[in-house]
């Protein structure tokens, strides 16, 4: 099932390993950041139907 890569097959999966797990982090920083704002934006929506 894997292409054979001859010589060039560690570069090549050591590309999609590197790459797989970058993309795995922004993704984790973008959840982090989104509950973040999101947990925000309730603070400030509760402030102002507190303050009117």
């Amino acid at each position: 099932m894997i292409p054979d890569l001859g010589k060039y097959a560690d570069t090549v999966l050591w590309s999609y390993v590197v790459s797989i797990g970058l993309l795995i982090v922004l993704v984790g920083f973008s959840v982090i950041r989104g509950r973040k704002v999101r947990a925000e934006m309730e603070k400030v929506e509760q402030r102002m139907t507190r303050n009117g």
